[in-house]
């Protein structure tokens, strides 16, 4: 390939890539981007529209852009004695054969995972799939009409809510049903996916791999049962094996490693400052050899909290490791200050 060639492919590309974000302005946007005119950019676009790769809305004066779905997919199947590798290969495997094969088995990997779920612990009566495909993005989305997986939890494991539901279920190795289930699959799924998120009641949970962030928020409408949207390039270089090492100590092949949001230990606005609340964090953290704690969302802490997870909880587990991050100047201020009273 030519350079003219090459960057007439590359603008291609870039349009196909950001034209989601800027349905609006995507001719100035790439105008500014690579030096050309906005007519170059027009004709590129024109392009792609007789392709049948984008697709326009409303009038000249007002026109957007939007990439054109390739896939388009959508079901709702009883989940009595439904199978999750048969709903895979029967329904959505066939409208992803030409996915690399990294991006193929992440794919396999949430998607089983999840239905799985549905049909184990869900207590619904159908599950809807859905399948939807863009030059840059596949999402898949499973949702039961089940009692939703916040309130299974809280119910099972008698938590004081569904926050501390998902307190739990962010560390991993959580399940209602540990004689069948180790617990692992959500926590792996949310990390494998460029976004992940869970919607039931009105509790919307969402991770965002590019940023390792996550989000807390409260719906005005509720959900009925559970809502799981799984999202990722098409073109990722994400591996399964590249997101189990991570989460695997050297020496242990087992999944003895987990990064848990510190701010999921507070409700609403609340400090944290209790010891009390210091110890729901540290809930199940035996299970683990090292746990990455992230202060990201987190504005301060009180003494006693940093005290009973630095100092008093090392000193009774000193096989189990904590690595803070991404602590402001005063949380990591207290934080040293607790392991100096070691």
């Amino acid at each position: 390939m030519n350079k003219p060639q090459k960057k007439t492919e590359d603008i291609r590309q870039f349009i196909l890539e950001n034209i989601e974000e800027h349905p609006g302005d995507i001719t100035a946007f790439v105008s500014a981007k690579y030096g050309i005119s906005r007519q170059a950019v027009h004709r590129h676009i024109q392009k792609l529209i007789k392709e049948g790769l984008v697709i326009t809305h409303g009038t000249t004066r007002n026109r957007k852009y939007q990439v054109k779905p390739l896939v388009d997919f959508s079901i709702e199947l009883p989940l009595r004695e439904l199978e999750e590798d048969k709903v895979w290969r029967q329904y959505v495997r066939n409208l992803l054969n030409d996915l690399p094969k990294n991006v193929l088995e992440i794919c396999h990997y949430g998607f089983t995972e999840i239905v799985n779920n549905a049909i184990d612990h869900s207590e619904g009566m159908s599950l809807g799939i859905a399948v939807k495909r863009t030059y840059r993005m596949l999402q898949l989305l499973i949702i039961d009409n089940g009692v939703g997986i916040f309130n299974k939890i809280q119910k099972v494991l008698n938590l004081d809510d569904p926050l501390h539901a998902i307190l739990e279920l962010s560390k991993g190795k959580l399940t209602t049903d540990p004689e069948h289930h180790t617990g692992e699959g959500i926590f792996f799924t949310s990390r494998m996916f460029d976004r992940f998120s869970i919607s039931s009641g009105k509790i919307y949970f969402a991770y965002l791999e590019s940023a390792g962030d996550w989000l807390l928020e409260d719906k005005e409408e509720a959900i009925k049962g559970t809502a799981v949207r799984m999202q990722i390039n098409p073109r990722s270089h994400r591996t399964t094996k590249k997101v189990f090492d991570e989460y695997t100590t050297e020496g242990d092949y087992g999944f003895s490693k987990t990064h848990v949001p510190v701010f999921l230990a507070s409700y609403g606005n609340e400090n944290l400052i209790s010891r009390s609340q210091a110890k729901r964090l540290l809930a199940r953290f035996e299970r683990f050899k090292e746990i990455v704690l992230d202060f990201e969302n987190v504005d301060s802490i009180g003494q006693a909290f940093a005290d009973e997870i630095f100092r008093v909880f090392p000193s009774r587990n000193p096989g189990i490791h904590l690595f803070p991050i991404r602590a402001n100047k005063e949380v990591q201020k207290m934080i040293t200050r607790a392991m100096n009273e070691v």
